[in-house]
């Protein structure tokens, strides 16, 4: 009998995030994402004209610090300042949405609420227009956030700090606030903006990018010696417990004040957008320290969790089910379908044919190897459809499936033929298509082109559908009769 790795043990520790109490005060604001294609020139300037499609808004800045904390399962509340206007709320209707405790918007007279809005065609921004008022909030609104914080802190295991430099945590607020926090002995973890970091003295962890560390620590951040050296000096200026400094596809390094430094690789296997990625870092790191988790575990944690959000198009989260696959199968090609959509959009964009198959595959045997095979070469990418556990007990009875939709989907992920793997639980795939879009459906040649689920709607964007050759002789059902 063996015992856990320590990867197992640190991926069982997830259960422990779930309702753990965090507050969050900082920057709210608006990510608003308008997408569409573009066709033509303007004729009224050298720029594109973009048809736009849709749009879809969602909380940014500390807002999506509190997103982060929901996803993992914790009990995010959040102060912040908005303005008195209609994007205002819309944060106040996105942060019920998230249901978060106790929340309170602090709201200033002839302030906007920021807003960054977001520009993309083909998956790749155009424009970004922001939308704030960088001044510093009121003295009144300052104290006002002050007294919130002192009578939300008992309830909270932990606070964060989202500093976006938009005014509402000026000049010594956030050393005020780390303070109270201290003393009450809860951890502090600062997402920091500028060159002076003396305002976050005392801080558990600061969590500045490679330039953000250069330009407050006054030395160059080039490799792991240089990165160590412009924390402990961090550090030692500014009485911090730890500095985690994240350095984009060098991935990232924690320095504690105890001399330990630990230098973790880049998690993301692609990178897509680097939008919201610092907030879901400490969003990670303030549930991992509130439920007791140490600062090596923690930043380990948020390096994974880093590593998915970047490989997503937009503000993303991350949340405990693909936390756990990342630590476990760190290469895992099983993935939900929200997530798939985005992938799916970054190979178009690199100009790859995507295709999709699908079946139970319930006990594989050299006929799905065969119809993998030929899907594969006929596009750039595979993506299996697999019929969740309660729809192949739709389609084959009570007996099945023999084997649960996690080893299903696990043996189809360690085949080479095989790009993605995404569970669905409908009856038919057709709704797992309409959101995906295949270049090439395939099926095999047991169906006419009239039976193949979701033909219709692929030859009707311009896409193709192909009836791959049977291997006779092999069937789930009648190896399951022999048995």
């Amino acid at each position: 009998m063996t015992g856990r790795s320590d990867t197992e043990d640190l991926a069982a520790r997830f259960d422990v995030l779930a309702g753990v109490s965090v507050l969050v005060v900082g920057d709210v604001m608006l990510d608003r994402f308008v997408t569409g294609n573009v066709e033509r020139i303007s004729p009224e300037a050298p720029v594109p004209v973009l048809w736009v499609e849709g749009d879809r808004t969602v909380l940014g800045g500390a807002g999506n610090v509190l997103r982060n904390l929901t996803a993992l399962g914790a009990r995010g509340t959040l102060l912040a300042v908005t303005g008195e206007d209609q994007a205002a709320g819309e944060v106040e209707r996105l942060v019920a949405a998230e249901g978060a405790v106790d929340s309170r918007l602090l709201t200033v007279p002839d302030r906007p609420t920021t807003i960054k809005e977001r520009y993309i065609a083909d998956g790749q921004q155009l424009l970004r227009a922001d939308r704030e008022s960088r001044q510093d909030v009121p003295e009144a609104t300052a104290r006002a956030l002050v007294e919130a914080v002192r009578a939300a802190l008992p309830e909270a295991a932990s606070l964060l700090l989202s500093d976006y430099g938009k005014g509402s945590l000026p000049g010594d607020l956030p050393t005020t606030l780390i303070g109270m926090a201290r003393a009450a002995g809860k951890p502090v973890i600062v997402d920091p903006k500028g060159n002076d970091f003396s305002r976050y003295r005392d801080a558990s962890l600061v969590t500045p990018n490679r330039r953000e560390l250069e330009r407050a620590a006054g030395l160059d951040a080039g490799d792991d010696r240089a990165v160590e050296a412009a924390c402990r000096a961090l550090i030692g200026r500014c009485g911090l417990e730890g500095v985690l400094a994240t350095r984009s596809e060098a991935g990232m390094t924690l320095v504690e004040r105890d001399g330990a430094a630990w230098h973790f690789r880049a998690e993301a296997r692609e990178v897509f957008d680097v939008t919201g990625a610092g907030d879901t870092v400490v969003a990670m790191l303030g549930a991992a320290l509130a439920a007791g988790i140490g600062f090596p575990d923690a930043a380990r944690l948020a390096n994974i969790a880093a590593g998915l959000v970047v490989g997503r198009l937009g503000t993303a989260v991350a949340r405990p089910d693909e936390l756990r696959r990342a630590l476990l199968a760190p290469d895992a090609k099983v993935v939900p379908r929200d997530s798939l959509v985005e992938v799916v959009a970054a190979w178009r964009r690199a100009g790859l044919q995507v295709g999709f198959t699908n079946g139970c595959f319930d006990l594989l045997h050299p006929g799905h190897l065969s119809l993998l095979r030929q899907a594969r070469a006929a596009c750039d990418r595979l993506i299996v459809g697999l019929n969740s556990d309660a729809s192949v007990r739709c389609l084959k009875g009570g007996g099945r499936p023999l084997q649960d939709e996690a080893a299903r989907a696990a043996v189809l992920a360690a085949l080479a033929d095989v790009d993605q793997v995404v569970v669905f639980a409908e009856e038919t795939p057709l709704a797992l298509i309409e959101a995906l879009r295949p270049d090439v459906l395939i099926k095999g040649a047991e169906y006419t082109l009239a039976e193949v689920v979701g033909a219709e709607l692929v030859y009707g964007y311009g896409g193709r559908v192909l009836l791959a050759e049977i291997l006779p002789g092999h069937s789930t059902s009648r190896t399951i009769e022999r048995i």
